[in-house]
């Protein structure tokens, strides 16, 4: 195969075909989790996405279930970005209901003392709130409770979640 045939590597911080994010683009994470029929997404100052593959009425903060990856995962270039606490983190969740997709971000800032370090799930937080391994992001601009009452319906019949956590250094 001649150079010309080869095939072209995407950009940083393009997206690939399958979704996945490019290896070189090391402020980008990426997570896939599907919904649950206890979905309620009532929780007003957390979201939160967990590796388990059930989930009670009580976790009303829960928006995904199964995720195929936690903080434990994420690159250590990724970890240590979010510990700025001028960093911007954006949190993208796309929702695939098959007819329909629907997407929401919110935001926050990272801080010096996220661990980033649980194997188990994930949380962005609406407080400042760091002392604990899950916390993913702080001072969110939203949270389960604030997110768009077809998306969450979405995510109770059981359509696919994606999660697209991005860290913006501070300039």
């Amino acid at each position: 195969m001649s150079d010309a045939d080869a095939p072209s590597e995407p950009a940083a911080g393009d997206a690939l075909d399958d979704g996945e994010r490019d290896v070189d683009d090391t402020r980008v994470e990426v997570v896939r989790a599907t919904g649950h029929e206890h979905v309620s997404a009532e929780h007003a100052s957390t979201f939160e996405l967990t590796t388990d593959d059930w989930l009670t009425p009580a976790g009303d903060c829960i928006v995904g279930v199964e995720a195929d990856r936690t903080p434990r995962d994420f690159s250590a270039e990724f970890r240590e970005a979010c510990r700025d606490a001028d960093a911007t983190i954006e949190a993208t969740l796309v929702v695939d209901a098959g007819d329909e997709t629907f997407e929401q971000t919110i935001t926050g800032r990272g801080d010096p003392d996220l661990a980033l370090l649980d194997d188990r799930s994930m949380v962005g937080r609406t407080s400042d709130y760091t002392d604990d391994e899950r916390t993913i992001l702080v001072d969110g601009d939203g949270a389960a409770a604030d997110l768009d009452r077809d998306l969450v319906a979405a995510l109770a019949d059981g359509a696919d979640l994606t999660l697209r956590l991005e860290v913006e250094p501070a300039e």
